[in-house]
């Protein structure tokens, strides 16, 4: 199992290197979906992830692969960390208690602080994320470019 596991990430990482596109067109994608991915619109990531992209003039394939930051192993600690920092910048909110004290008449207020954190989460999350991982794909994009330069030179 670990083998077979290895073997699909090598595979993952000789398509990310066979994309098309500048090294700062193909960065831009992934950071593009790994933003995107940071949110939790199920079945919408992959979509929004492609616009973003466009947007930025990314890689669109590249976009899309990089919303697997959020995928069945990572949702729960995502956007629980998500959650934990939209509750950082804005504060516990008006409807906090505890779950068992949860009422009918306090649902919709809690919903809606709940929604409110955890999409600032997100946007904060998924900005540091996609910056961070932008700027190191960039860079191995490039030396992975330079190296295959230096490699036609020789021949």
């Amino acid at each position: 199992m670990l083998q077979g596991t290895v073997e699909r990430l090598q595979r993952g990482l000789q398509w990310i290197w066979a994309q098309k596109g500048s090294p700062a067109c193909r960065a831009r994608g992934l950071a593009a979906g790994v933003f995107c991915g940071c949110f939790p619109f199920f079945g919408l990531q992959m979509i929004l992830s492609v616009g973003a992209a466009a947007m930025v003039r990314g890689n669109p394939l590249l976009a899309a692969a990089g919303t697997l930051v959020s995928n069945p192993l990572t949702y729960v600690p995502l956007y629980w960390f998500n959650y934990l920092v939209g509750r950082r910048v804005l504060g516990p909110g008006s409807a906090d208690t505890e779950v068992g004290d949860i009422t009918r008449s306090t649902l919709w207020a809690q919903g809606w602080d709940f929604t409110n954190r955890i999409l600032l989460g997100s946007v904060v999350v998924g900005a540091v994320l996609a910056l961070l991982l932008g700027l190191l794909a960039y860079g191995l994009f490039r030396r992975r470019e330079a190296m295959a330069e230096v490699g036609r030179s020789l021949n």
